[in-house]
């Protein structure tokens, strides 16, 4: 049996109305912004999160801690403020036209805002981040330490099915220097 354009066209509204109708009838009480499922709730409506922070090879680590809530009467927006401090060693960048290797500690800070749409959850975070490097190599032709603040920014995407949390999430530093912390994140949990 063969289906014409108009049996598929059906058999696809179909499906994607099935899907959109048991996405947005999901009730999920994390935040759009939730990096896993194991988040601290307080008496008082306040949701925390810590995560480590780690880049595949292996030069960036540190930890991240998020805190948030839902405005009263809007129960689909969510609120939040996240801490984030990284360490990078010998990272090659570029300073004053000058390449070298850096040595860095960044503390950063910034607000989040995201909506929930049932399972899926769409988020912007906008914020400061204060970096302070130390050259590895030491020459009168380059500096020896080199600091600043600048501007960080960021989306992503959450999207929750039962116990499966997929996230999508975009970061971005505002420095030349700091090109190297600019992340793209994906990951799938599934907590036991």
């Amino acid at each position: 049996m063969t289906m014409g354009p108009v049996s598929r066209h059906l058999v696809t509204l179909g499906i994607l109305s099935l899907l959109a109708t048991h996405v947005l009838a999901a009730n999920d009480d994390a935040p759009s912004y939730a990096k896993a499922s194991d988040l601290f709730h307080l008496d008082n409506g306040v949701v925390v999160e810590g995560a480590d922070l780690a880049t595949p090879d292996g030069h960036t680590t540190g930890f991240r801690v998020t805190a948030g809530f839902n405005p009263t009467g809007l129960p689909l927006l969510d609120l939040g403020a996240e801490l984030a401090y990284r360490e990078s060693e010998e990272v090659s960048t570029s300073l004053n036209n000058q390449s070298l290797i850096l040595d860095t500690v960044s503390l950063g800070g910034a607000v989040l805002a995201g909506v929930r749409l049932g399972q899926l959850g769409l988020y912007a975070k906008s914020g400061i981040t204060g970096w302070q490097g130390d050259a590895v190599t030491h020459s009168d032709a380059f500096p020896t330490d080199a600091s600043g603040t600048t501007y960080l920014q960021g989306f992503g995407a959450r999207l929750q099915f039962d116990r499966l949390i997929s996230r999508l999430e975009y970061e971005e530093i505002d420095a030349p220097s700091m090109a190297h912390l600019n992340m793209v994140t994906a990951s799938l949990h599934y907590p036991f």
